[in-house]
């Protein structure tokens, strides 16, 4: 994964990291619990998206603007938990 400002800048924004995400998940046998910090880029990078260029924004890596905030919600809280 490139840094922040070099994934936003991609020909796809945040691409680069959705890739990161797929790949993971290929070499874990699609067990999501080992790419959490995949993850967690990827949605980093399209926070900064959405802050960058309004909710209204689309991009295919990203999810909506709302399910995205939703998300990061819950990692935060399941992350707190543990």
């Amino acid at each position: 994964m490139g840094n922040l400002k070099q994934d936003l800048s991609h020909e796809t924004p945040c691409h680069p990291r959705a890739c990161a995400i797929q790949d993971c998940l290929t070499k874990n046998g699609y067990n999501e619990a080992k790419c959490q910090a995949q993850i967690d880029a990827l949605y980093e990078c399209c926070n900064a998206f959405y802050q960058e260029r309004g909710d209204h924004a689309s991009v295919v890596s990203c999810p909506k603007a709302g399910l995205l905030r939703l998300k990061m919600k819950q990692r935060a809280e399941a992350a707190s938990q543990n």
